[in-house]
């Protein structure tokens, strides 16, 4: 009967042997889990912090990288290379970080704030930052993220706390992101939460819906009002220049023709002064030159003309040489006195 119970039920295996068969498999089982475990892979955006029973060992760069099995050594990946974001007052759909936006309740008190000139806006906005420290983001702060979403909440309402609605919705928005933007940085600094805030961006900011449309019309009166400006200014500035290009043209041609009127003058005083001193050396010979020229000057342009003397009772028609003879009645006589005489 003993030597029957030394058998196992299965096969008629000893029982000595099945117990040895159990503890190569579960050496094997403990040595493959140990060989897994070992292993890990951190992406190619991210880093790897690496504790050794819940104290901070390393950190660990991209690729696949070893630790120690069964547990000794855990690793939390981070995502330190990638822009991260979180959303105010609103929330996209399929986000993969759990503290982006928060549920509708909680959206909907958070963009309701309380301007300077105790006015209500509905103020929505993002925050994207990255992870700087790994080490800082993971044991400096419980929950870091969420501790980001309530400094962020907190200086979001201390700067459009400080501002009328009207600078809120309109002309104001780019202060308040930079004054965001500058007082958060201090912040996550001060608290050390391994964090780079890199914008903070405002989207859609509202009146409350009872007065929106009240709102809207205050805006599409400005707007209406920027347009009449810059239609203006478009107007002054295509037609300024124009005058002032046709005042310098008026002055420049009122310039030449000075010049041109002077120069003509000199010319003519020097011709004048010229011929007086000619006419001073030789006066009959100057005289009788003067009267040829003007006589052969005025001769061409005279056209049909008859030339009589007065003693005599005939006349002599002068007609151009060039122009061919002409029907047309004789003009009335004329006897030309270029001296006066």
């Amino acid at each position: 009967m003993a030597a029957t119970n030394s058998f196992s039920r299965s096969g008629g295996v000893p029982a000595w042997q099945w117990h040895q068969w159990v503890s190569i498999g579960l050496l094997g089982t403990v040595i493959l889990t140990g060989v897994w475990t070992s292993f890990y892979t951190v992406p190619a955006e991210s880093e790897a912090v690496i504790t050794r029973f819940g104290k901070f060992d390393r950190i660990s760069d991209s690729g696949l990288r070893l630790k120690k099995p069964w547990g000794i050594e855990a690793v939390r990946t981070l995502p330190v290379r990638r822009q991260l974001k979180v959303e105010f007052g609103f929330g996209t759909r399929g986000a993969t970080n759990p503290h982006q936006s928060m549920n509708s309740d909680e959206q909907a008190r958070e963009k309701r704030m309380v301007t300077g000139d105790l006015n209500v806006a509905l103020v929505e906005w993002v925050v994207q930052y990255r992870i700087a420290d790994p080490r800082a983001f993971l044991f400096n702060m419980r929950d870091p993220e969420l501790t980001l979403r309530d400094l962020s909440e907190s200086v979001m309402r201390q700067v459009v706390g400080d501002r009328t609605v009207d600078e809120v919705i309109t002309v104001g928005r780019q202060d308040i992101e930079f004054d965001a933007l500058r007082e958060l940085q201090r912040l996550t600094g001060q608290y050390q939460l391994g964090l780079t805030i890199d914008q903070v961006q405002l989207k859609d900011v509202n009146p409350p819906a009872p007065v929106q449309a009240s709102f809207n019309e205050v805006n599409q009166a400005q707007q209406e009002r920027e347009r009449s400006i810059n239609l203006a200014k478009g107007q002054f500035n295509k037609a300024i220049p124009q005058a002032r290009g046709a005042a310098d043209q008026l002055f420049a041609e009122a310039e030449g023709y000075a010049n041109k009127r002077v120069n003509e003058a000199e010319g003519d005083a020097a011709r004048f002064t010229s011929m007086v001193t000619e006419y001073a050396k030789a006066p009959t010979v100057t005289r009788q030159r003067l009267y040829l020229e003007t006589l052969q000057d005025v001769l061409p342009r005279t056209g049909r003309r008859v030339v009589i003397d007065s003693e005599l009772h005939q006349f002599l028609p002068l007609l151009p040489l060039n122009d061919p003879p002409s029907s047309a009645t004789p003009a009335k006589p004329t006897i030309p006195n270029p001296f006066g005489r």
